[in-house]
Formats: structure tokens, C-alpha cells, sequence
């Protein structure tokens, strides 16, 4: 498992590339009709008033579009950067700094929660505990929406847009995901892959999406 150390190289990573990130993320999903979809189904499903949690928010673009279709978006991003740009980009959501294994939030808080491409840079043994996390913070029947790159590797960066970072980017089959999942009181509706959009890293992207127990 991993410790503090590994949480901060991530962190340090992302404060690197915060403001090219928003440069280059911050309009994703513009070009992800599949996302889009699945993020219009959580919306749709989302308790009537609850806050929504935008799990590893980045710049907060994710938030944005929750927002823009009537809910009340809580992102929560392990970066002081990210969550700062997010604040500054998006003042009609909220924007909390915090770790998937610690998150800043009450048991119960959310009606709903989508984490993209955030559980990336757990270690395997850690997707459990996040997952127990997540079981926390949601009410009962509360809908989570995952997404990760399909395979086994682990691919390391120390050099990401020009920036020097030290990050490693962990590619998960769809058991080692589901599995850990389903330990931690979720029930699994749905699941899919799908090929990369043309602007994005050349990999196979895995969704689930899951049902957290009484």
C-alpha cells in the first residue's frame, strides 16, 4: 500500500500543471458525448437538493457542467492549485481540498458522486479504503460513476507539458475495480469501455457505475 509520501508526489504533480491542465482539460467534455451521457444520468438520478461530489475535480470543469443542469456541485481535488483555479473559474460551485482516502465531507452528504480518472493514482490495496470513503459520504441508493484506463500497467511521468513532475498514472482491469467496490457496500448496475476520442491519450477507458448499499 501506498503512505503520505505517494499522496504528495501526486499532489506536487498536479500543482505543477495546474494552470496547463485547466488550458487543455478545461473544455473536455464538449468533445465526450459518451461522459456527457453518463453524466446526464447521474444528474437525472441524484437526490432532489443534494450536493453532487466531483471526486478529483482538477480545474473544476466537471463541476461547471453539474452546475449548469441544476445541481449543487461539491468538487474536492487533492491539488491546492486545482482546487484555487477551480474557485477562481467556477464561483457558483464549491470546491474543497482533499484526499480520497480522507475526504472533507459528512457522512451522508451527498445524493451522488462521480470520480474521473481520480482513483488512477491509488495503489491497488488502496481502492478499498477510498471506496469505503465514498460509501461514507453518499446517502443510501446513492449512485457513484467511476472511470479509469483499462489494463495493468503503471505508467510513471517525470516530465508532463514541460513540467517536472513524478506521478504514476495505474491502469485497472474492470475486476480489480469491481472487486474492491463491492466490498465496500456498492452494488455494480453498470459497466462499459470504450476506444479514446481522437484529442485524447491513446487508451482504453473503463466506466462503471455503481449503487452504494444501506
Amino acid at each position: 500500500m501506498s503512505n503520505a509520501r505517494d499522496h504528495d508526489r501526486v499532489r506536487r504533480s498536479y500543482d505543477a500543471v495546474a494552470e496547463e491542465y485547466r488550458r487543455r482539460i478545461g473544455g473536455e467534455l464538449a468533445d465526450k458525448p459518451l461522459d456527457r451521457a453518463l453524466l446526464a444520468a447521474l444528474v437525472e438520478q441524484n437526490e432532489p437538493g443534494a450536493p453532487l461530489a466531483d471526486l478529483g475535480c482538477g480545474p473544476g470543469h466537471v463541476a461547471a457542467w453539474l452546475a449548469e443542469r441544476g445541481v449543487r456541485p461539491v468538487g474536492v481535488d487533492v491539488s491546492p492549485e486545482m482546487v484555487a483555479l477551480a474557485r477562481r473559474a467556477h464561483p457558483g460551485a464549491e470546491f474543497r481540498e482533499g484526499d480520497l482516502l480522507d475526504l472533507p465531507a459528512e457522512d451522508g452528504e451527498f445524493g451522488a458522486a462521480v470520480a474521473l480518472y481520480s482513483v488512477i493514482h491509488l495503489h491497488p490495496a488502496e481502492l478499498r479504503p477510498a471506496f469505503a470513503e465514498m460509501h461514507r459520504v453518499l446517502r443510501p441508493s446513492a449512485l457513484l460513476l467511476l472511470a479509469f484506463h483499462l489494463g495493468t500497467e503503471v505508467r510513471h511521468l517525470t516530465e508532463w507539458w514541460g513540467h517536472e513532475v513524478d506521478v504514476d498514472f495505474r491502469f485497472f482491469e474492470d475486476d480489480t475495480v469491481i472487486e474492491p467496490l463491492r466490498a465496500a457496500g456498492f452494488a455494480v448496475e453498470a459497466r462499459m469501455e470504450r476506444t479514446h476520442y481522437p484529442q485524447e491519450a491513446e487508451t482504453r477507458r473503463g466506466y462503471v457505475l455503481a449503487r452504494r448499499l444501506p
